[in-house]
């Protein structure tokens, strides 16, 4: 079974490859067909016809566009993303230091979203049609229907405005350090160097924006486990093991919960790849510096490479994490072959 697993695990891999490809040929295209000129923005509105004109010649926009695009590729295997227009950087640099942002972001949105929304699902669908089940229910679609920017600002005018008890902006408090890097995540690296002034200033900043990223996928997941759990709670081996004396915390996540977490499972990959690509909103609402800022920057300044290397690397992470989500199946039901 291991070695199924295994095989399994490379052919995606494998196929990651000609996703990858369809992914960067689409942006790419796209990307180059927006109206604008990067040359002309460079440069600023005093420069002349002959100055853009000689940019657009260094930089080869003046090319056909198989050829820029064979040229990019070319540099992209050779882990060369291009160099930024808007920060003068090389993209790969301004991805390793915006990404980790964001990552760290999202990681406790979900931690928050799998404490909360699966708790929820279960309490739901185990009182069906009671009083708790009303109340998580309407909480769920709440979260599911309210805008993320909207409610990002009702939360800084609450709490940080009106009662003061939570920071408002960034990722850590004005007066304090960043921890030494090694993995670009603040909470993380902090415990690591064991700076606890640091690790506290940044999860108290992580938690307005990670509630508000949150909210969506909270209600997207108590909903996907409440009805996933109630297929399960009508299960004949259910009954027998209430039957058996089983208390209802074991029967309810010993074994119910295991043998409906096939669905939550897919969605709970699926919220992770959107929270990673989709958290522009959140980043801008709460001046977080992380990728999706980075994204509308690139594209405001028209940013072609930039934005090709937030592309490609969103698409390989929700790839990635969606092939995890795979193999876990594995772990969940042993029973599962891999063809």
């Amino acid at each position: 079974m291991g070695m199924d697993v295994l095989h399994y695990i490379i052919k995606r891999c494998i196929l990651m490859i000609p996703i990858l490809i369809g992914i960067s040929i689409l942006t790419f295209f796209i990307s180059n067909t927006i109206p604008g000129d990067p040359a002309r923005l460079i440069l600023g509105p005093k420069a002349t016809a002959e100055g853009v004109e000689q940019l657009r010649e260094e930089m080869g926009l003046n090319d056909p566009l198989h050829v820029q695009y064979g040229r990019y590729m070319t540099g992209l295997v050779q882990g060369d993303f291009g160099n930024s227009t808007y920060s003068q950087q090389p993209v790969v640099d301004d991805l390793k230091r915006y990404f980790p942002a964001t990552l760290e972001l999202t990681l406790f949105s979900m931690f928050l979203t799998i404490l909360i929304g699966i708790p929820f699902g279960i309490i739901s669908a185990n009182k069906k049609d009671q009083l708790p089940d009303q109340i998580t229910r309407v909480m769920a679609l709440t979260g599911v229907a309210m805008p993320a920017f909207w409610l990002g600002i009702i939360l800084l005018l609450f709490f940080y405005l009106k009662i003061g008890i939570l920071p408002g902006a960034g990722r850590l408090d004005t007066w304090v350090s960043p921890p030494e890097t090694i993995t670009g995540m603040y909470t993380l690296d902090s415990l690591l160097t064991g700076n606890w002034e640091t690790f506290k200033s940044s999860l108290i900043h992580l938690i307005l924006p990670g509630i508000t990223q949150a909210a969506v996928t909270i209600g997207m997941i108590t909903r996907m486990t409440r009805s996933s759990m109630l297929e399960v709670l009508k299960s004949d081996y259910i009954r027998t093991a209430y039957s058996k004396g089983g208390s209802e915390n074991r029967v309810l996540y010993g074994h119910a919960l295991q043998n409906g977490m096939m669905p939550i499972l897919t969605l709970m990959g699926m919220t992770f790849g959107h929270s990673l690509g989709g958290s522009v909103l959140v980043e801008s609402v709460f001046s977080w510096p992380g990728l999706g800022k980075y994204a509308v920057n690139a594209i405001n300044y028209l940013d072609f490479p930039a934005v090709m290397g937030v592309t490609i690397l969103i698409a390989l992470l929700f790839i990635t994490v969606n092939l995890i989500i795979d193999v876990l199946y594995h772990v969940v039901d042993p029973r599962l072959k891999y063809e």
